[in-house]
């Protein structure tokens, strides 16, 4: 698989949960970081820790860049807050960095928390 192959379809893994599919395309050293700093070495974990932030998301790939063993994925993100209201549009970016043609490292960058900040905001009364 080429390395944005390798992204696309342990992305759509990743969305639709199924974590033995995904974890065929990680290095055995793998690690993710999301912004803030939690950081995953394990999917199950990572599942767990995105339960209260969203029920579910979607990644709209609109360009992987790949170069020198590393690739750069960006686009938006649609899905539902944890109360189920619809969310989209949502910027994100995510660099990887492969060993062996797996995943070795991947970092998250996203507007959630900022878009969810101003979504609770908003529905509070003035």
């Amino acid at each position: 698989m080429t390395p944005e192959e390798t992204i696309r379809a342990f992305l759509a893994a990743l969305e639709v949960h199924d974590l033995e599919a995904a974890k065929t395309l990680l290095h055995p050293e793998f690690e993710m970081v999301f912004p803030g700093g939690a950081a995953f070495k394990r999917l199950e974990h990572l599942i767990d820790w995105t339960r209260p932030r969203y029920r579910n998301v979607v990644k709209r790939i609109e360009r992987i860049d790949v170069a020198n063993g590393a690739a750069f994925a960006q686009g938006t993100l649609h899905g539902q807050w944890p109360d189920g209201a619809a969310f989209d549009g949502i910027r994100f970016a995510d660099w990887f960095e492969f060993k062996g043609g797996l995943i070795r490292r991947q970092r998250v960058w996203n507007d959630l928390a900022e878009v969810r900040l101003r979504v609770d905001a908003s529905a509070k009364p003035p």
